[in-house]
């Protein structure tokens, strides 16, 4: 690059059937010239040459155009560049992880589109992105419906450069369109800090690219929703309540075809021995000590979360994993009382375990699906409850027999450090989530208050 030897010609015509001009110039005494329609074209990119020359300049000896009118590699595209984001991510993600990042890139690509010609309907372009693109094999590693591979490819030509980004402007809108689901409603706030979250962790990986110097994302001064992280009290089920709730799944499906009975324990070990569901679902008979009399054990050590099987390395429905946020090795014992160990001996008994060892199937043997207990445990309610309390929150979802059986063992008085090791939370958290449920210790606190105010009086 050089500033020096820089000589701009004048404008010249020239003789051919279609009028055109050539502005002529020389750098370190090569000769260049470009060519334009009009003398009004000539004119201003000769004027351009001049200011960039007197400004001093570097020009390029190779195509002879000072810096400022060097034409930059256009910027990576966003589309091409979460397709990277994704191959990177993928492998060392949980499959419910996968389908998170999948919704986030998908949500951020359609706000970063352009107006462009032929832009597919919504519903296709959607299931282009969710299905094909933002899913490994990438879709360059595998066949495509004529119409998904139509419309990636103008996803692929829509798509604004990843630099548009460093905008403050461009990134708040995007953040604002996070809010806001398919049909215009709000959408609740765990999903959009859940996309936020991607959003950033994927442009933290755009810096390392060197695409940018700093996040761009973080940055920008945007009100986060608020995500309520307490247990509603108004889910939580009383003892009598939970036996109640119990009793009916056996009732459902009726005796034969046994479709509650075989559940019973399921929900059981929810309520009693306060199990995710995922946990339950990967219970097997060796995980269980289960005496004749008095207490028990459940020795967790994996689980089975249900996810799509798109997401998972092994094209089943559900993933074969550790325990949540613990090291795959790691071991929970639960200590389990009289009343689940019971349930389960008789659940044992009756039913017996798959060839595998896992405690509860499905009719056919597999392994119960989410849809599969939640519809069972939506009877249930309608036979042990009352038309207002089924219109209620009360134990709406079977995770809030967890909730309730966590805000039994706080109420009377256990330490919660072992309620917290029993659930596998940490104390924090536990208390934190926990806190509008612990009304025995409300009780306690109100008494000692009345008791200092009578002294006064």
């Amino acid at each position: 690059m050089k500033s020096l030897d820089v000589k701009v010609w004048g404008v010249r015509k020239r003789n051919t059937k279609r009028s055109s001009y050539d502005v002529r110039w020389t750098v370190a005494g090569n000769v260049f010239s470009e060519q334009f329609r009009t003398k009004g074209l000539a004119d201003h990119h000769r004027s351009k040459l001049l200011r960039a020359s007197h400004a001093g300049e570097e020009f390029d000896t190779v195509t002879g155009l000072p810096d400022s009118l060097v034409e930059r590699a256009p910027s990576m595209t966003w589309y091409t560049f979460a397709l990277k984001y994704l191959a990177m991510k993928w492998p060392h993600a949980a499959p419910n992880t996968r389908n998170g990042i999948n919704e986030a890139l998908t949500a951020v690509t359609v706000a970063l589109l352009d107006e462009r010609p032929g832009m597919p309907a919504d519903e296709l372009l959607r299931k282009a992105l969710r299905n094909w693109a933002f899913v490994l094999p990438s879709p360059g590693d595998r066949e495509l419906p004529s119409d998904v591979a139509d419309a990636l490819h103008w996803v692929a030509k829509a798509s604004r450069p990843l630099s548009d980004l460093a905008d403050a402007a461009i990134g708040r809108a995007v953040l604002d369109s996070l809010k806001i689901k398919l049909d215009g409603t709000a959408a609740a706030a765990e999903t959009v800090r859940r996309k936020r979250r991607t959003l950033v962790n994927a442009l933290h990986y755009a810096v390392d690219l060197g695409e940018f110097r700093e996040n761009p994302i973080t940055a920008i001064r945007w009100k986060k929703p608020k995500v309520a992280n307490e247990v509603d009290p108004r889910v939580v089920a009383n003892p009598e309540q939970a036996r109640a709730l119990l009793t009916a799944v056996s009732y459902v499906g009726g005796y034969g075809r046994a479709r509650g009975r075989r559940l019973v324990g399921f929900f059981a070990c929810m309520y009693y021995g306060a199990l995710r569901p995922a946990e339950v679902v990967g219970l097997t008979e060796a995980d269980l000590k289960l005496p004749g009399n008095g207490w028990g054990t459940a020795l967790l050590n994996r689980t089975r979360p249900s996810v799509g099987k798109q997401w998972t390395d092994s094209g089943e429905t559900h993933d074969d994993r550790g325990l949540k946020n613990r090291p795959v090795e790691e071991v929970r014992p639960v200590p389990i009382p009289p009343q689940l160990v019971a349930i389960l001996r008789e659940h044992l008994e009756t039913f017996g375990s798959a060839k595998d060892g896992r405690l509860f199937t499905n009719e056919r043997g597999g392994v119960v699906g989410s849809s599969t207990y939640y519809r069972v445990w939506q009877e249930a309610r309608m036979l042990a409850l009352s038309p207002a309390t089924v219109a209620s929150p009360l134990a709406a979802r079977p995770y809030d027999l967890r909730h309730s059986a966590l805000s039994t063992w706080l109420n009377a008085g256990v330490d919660p450090t072992e309620v917290a090791a029993r659930a596998g939370n940490s104390v924090e958290v536990l208390l934190s989530r926990y806190a509008k449920c612990i009304d025995g210790r409300q009780e306690i606190v109100n008494r000692k208050i009345e008791e200092l105010l009578r002294e006064y009086e």
